[in-house]
């Protein structure tokens, strides 16, 4: 039991400073906004409604001179301590992730994302952040009892019980006053309640719980691929390879050297290339919605949508090709478990990183570098002897989060198949970057994987200079927000390469007529969403 405090005259100005603290200090831990482009936070002068109703729930409930329950400050701390917790995710995740947070969706996903961070962080540093998040935590809860303590024994002396109860009724009309009508002017200025934010999420959770969706129907796909009859055609997802690549100067400026190396690349193996931005369904991550997306015709945004459409028997573009005479290979260098879900995309065969059989040094959470998984592709299907076409569907890994480290570069191709892929001093390099990376200024990291990325690429197409087939690049989302920047768009760049002088230059001139552009760099604005993209390449490919 809380007992009730002495009379104002003992204390002096000691506990109207204190009462007018512990108000400041609540009113702030419900109205901060992120400091971009970090996990900090500012504040904006803005006010919380939540603690004008707390101070008005609290006067009806304490009676001045009467004893109130230690487990009611503890209950009312530990609420607190949710809707603060609730706060820092609602504006934090925007910022750097560059969407809303969706519990129901994201939630499955935290035990996925902990690991990959673990292994890709030093040791050392997730021990100290774990430390550090549970310091703040019982600091903040700490914080916010001492608060409610502070204003449930200022209840008990009726000046200051008067003046809290009037202050805090003008701000409840005030913010009613401005919610029922935008004529109101913002003064005083209201944060967004966070009880409104946990409202949208139970809305999220009952929404998605109470199924009855109904998807949209597959576009045909009962094209005849005459274009690519026999040709390869390789569909390369690039991992986090977005807009921001062209968009954001100082990703374009460094990058440049490498684009243009890529097209030079492109140009001398008598090939030609056309692009075009199209819009992700996601955004920092989630790639498989992007996957998909374009892979099924059918737009999806969320898990639920994935699983539904997985359950259905829909037509896909690897089945298009199939039964257009190709073999399909699903080149899965990220899959390190059972996935009983690529039965639906109809795939001949599925490749996953056991199946790659890398035995090199391994880079980041993924271990396995892009350049050997292009190499063992070309040893494993596209070497083959008395084979079919070819149609291959491969997500790269060595541009994910958090970029680093960036894999070396093998001139010699052959090399990277064996057990030794790389010079050991190009190793030792490659995991000194990740020691020194910052986490909260990613850049150069994304700079150095994407430029990467267009080396390996580069490399290949003049590995393979006499190879005859399509190869499709793309994104699958832009990078996390931190990375991106505030506001960034949701579009992701699209090349497609093709020999020139054969059927497969007759793809490109298809691609121009639609909206596509001649070299490496797209324009704005973007040609169509992600599943809208499947019925033009369809036509071309026809």
């Amino acid at each position: 039991m809380a007992a009730p405090p002495g009379p104002l005259g003992r204390t002096g100005w000691k506990r109207p400073a204190a009462f007018a603290f512990a108000l400041i200090l609540l009113n702030l831990s419900l109205t901060f906004e992120n400091l971009w482009p970090t996990p900090a936070v500012t504040w904006h002068g803005e006010f919380s409604v939540e603690l004008a109703v707390l101070v008005i729930a609290l006067a009806l409930i304490v009676r001045p001179g009467r004893r109130i329950a230690r487990g009611v400050v503890l209950a009312t701390s530990a609420i607190w301590l949710l809707l603060v917790l609730g706060r820092y995710a609602d504006v934090t995740a925007p910022a750097l992730y560059g969407r809303d947070i969706n519990l129901y969706w994201d939630i499955r996903y935290v035990s996925d994302v902990t690991a990959m961070i673990t292994k890709a962080a030093p040791t050392m540093l997730v021990v100290l952040v774990a430390f550090g998040v549970a310091l703040v935590l019982a600091g903040l809860f700490l914080a916010v009892r001492w608060a409610i303590a502070r204003v449930v024994s200022a209840m008990h002396d009726a000046a200051e019980r008067r003046i809290a109860l009037a202050l805090a009724a003008v701000l409840v009309v005030c913010y009613a006053a401005q919610t029922i009508s935008a004529r109101v002017p913002a003064v005083p200025p209201f944060a967004v309640p966070v009880t409104a934010t946990y409202a949208h999420q139970a809305s999220l959770i009952r929404n998605a719980r109470a199924g009855g969706r109904v998807l949209a129907p597959s576009p045909s796909m009962d094209a005849q691929l005459s274009l690519v009859a026999n040709t390869d055609v390789f569909l390369v997802f690039i991992e986090s390879y977005g807009a921001v690549a062209y968009d954001k100067p100082e990703f374009n400026s460094r990058l440049i050297p490498s684009r243009t190396a890529l097209a030079d690349a492109i140009h001398d193996t008598g090939r030609d290339v056309v692009s075009t931005f199209v819009q992700s369904p996601t955004f920092g991550g989630s790639s498989w919605f992007a996957h998909i997306s374009l892979l099924s015709g059918i737009e999806v945004r969320d898990p639920d949508t994935d699983a539904l459409l997985m359950t259905q028997q829909r037509d896909t573009l690897a089945k298009a090709f199939a039964r257009n005479g190709h073999r399909t290979v699903g080149w899965m260098p990220g899959l390190k478990q059972a996935w009983p879900e690529g039965s639906f995309y109809g795939f001949d065969e599925i490749y996953n990183a056991k199946k790659l059989a890398y035995s090199g040094p391994e880079f980041g959470w993924f271990a396995i570098p892009d350049q050997f998984s292009f190499a063992r592709l070309d040893q494993a299907e596209v070497s083959a002897p008395n084979r079919k076409p070819l149609f291959v569907f491969f997500p790269t890994l060595s541009t994910h989060t958090p970029f680093s480290p960036t894999p070396p570069y093998q001139q010699d191709w052959p090399k990277v198949l064996s057990s030794e892929p790389f010079d050991p001093y190009a190793v030792d390099r490659a995991y000194e970057e990740q020691q020194q990376i910052d986490w909260l200024n990613l850049s150069p990291n994304y700079s150095n994987a994407v430029a990467y990325a267009y080396t390996v690429v580069a490399g290949y197409l003049r590995w393979r200079p006499d190879r005859d087939f399509v190869m499709i690049l793309l994104g699958d989302h832009q990078p996390p927000a931190l990375v991106s920047g505030e506001g960034a768009t949701w579009d992701v760049p699209v090349h497609v390469i093709a020999s020139r002088g054969t059927d497969r230059a007759k793809v490109l001139e298809r691609l121009r007529e639609r909206g596509f552009v001649d070299g490496m760099t797209p324009r704005h604005p973007t040609l169509a969403r992600m599943h809208e993209l499947l019925p033009i390449l369809l036509k071309a490919l026809s």
